[in-house]
C-alpha cells in the first residue's frame, strides 16, 4: 500500500465499513497519524465518547494517559508528534462488564499498512492486553506480568495497563507501576519531546 500517500490511506481507513453489521453505533474509525510521528500509541478501541467526537482518547482514560505521559493535549493531538491507532478502530458495543473487545478485523487489515508510513516512531505504547498480545512475543500470561516485564520490551515498546477508571483497583494493588514504570515512561517522553 505504500504506493499511495498516507493521507489517502487514512481516508480509506476512515471510510471502512468492513464490520459495520457488528457495530451497534455504526462505523466511525478513529485514527491519527503522520509520517513524522515519533510515538505510536496502540490502545484497544474507542468508547462511546470517542465515537461521538471522533477524537481519540477524548475521555477520562485519555486524561489519565496524558497525565502518565506528562504531555498536554497540544502535543498529544499533533499527528506529526504522536500517531494513535487502536486495535479496533470503531466502538465495538457494550458487553456484560464494559465494552466488548476490539473487532478482530481491524488490526490485520490496517496496522501493518499504517505502520509502514511511520519510519520515525522510536517508541510504541501498547495499552491493554489486546495490543500486547498482538505485538509482544512471548507475552507473559497476565497483564501484570507483561507490565512488570517492561525492560524485556525496551527500547521499542512499553506495555501499560489501560488508564480507564475501571483499573483503579489494579493501580492500587500494584503501586510499583507508579513507582517504577511511570518514571521510566516519563523519561522516555522527555527524550522524545524535549
Amino acid at each position: 500500500m505504500k504506493d499511495i500517500p498516507l493521507t489517502m490511506l487514512l481516508d480509506e481507513v476512515k471510510q471502512c465499513t468492513q464490520c459495520a453489521e457488528h457495530l451497534p453505533l455504526g462505523p466511525r474509525p478513529v485514527v491519527q497519524a503522520a509520517s513524522a510521528a515519533k510515538l505510536l500509541i496502540i490502545g484497544q478501541a474507542p468508547g462511546t465518547r470517542v465515537h461521538e467526537t471522533g477524537i481519540p482518547w477524548n475521555d477520562p482514560s485519555g486524561d489519565r494517559l496524558r497525565d502518565w505521559l506528562k504531555i498536554d493535549k497540544t502535543v498529544f493531538y499533533d499527528p506529526t508528534q504522536i500517531a494513535i491507532m487502536p486495535m479496533g478502530f470503531c466502538y465495538p458495543g457494550r458487553g456484560t462488564s464494559g465494552d466488548l473487545p476490539p473487532r478482530p478485523e481491524c488490526a490485520p487489515k490496517w496496522h501493518d499498512a499504517i505502520r509502514q508510513y511511520l519510519p520515525h516512531v522510536s517508541l510504541t505504547l501498547l495499552i491493554g492486553d489486546y495490543a500486547q498480545r498482538r505485538y509482544l512475543s512471548p507475552k507473559p500470561r497476565t497483564l501484570t506480568q507483561t507490565v512488570q516485564a517492561n525492560p524485556q520490551w525496551a527500547p521499542d515498546f512499553i506495555a501499560l495497563p489501560h488508564p480507564s477508571p475501571r483499573n483503579n483497583l489494579w493501580l492500587k494493588k500494584n503501586p510499583w507501576f507508579e513507582e517504577t514504570i511511570l518514571p521510566n515512561l516519563q523519561n522516555r517522553m522527555d527524550q522524545l519531546f524535549d
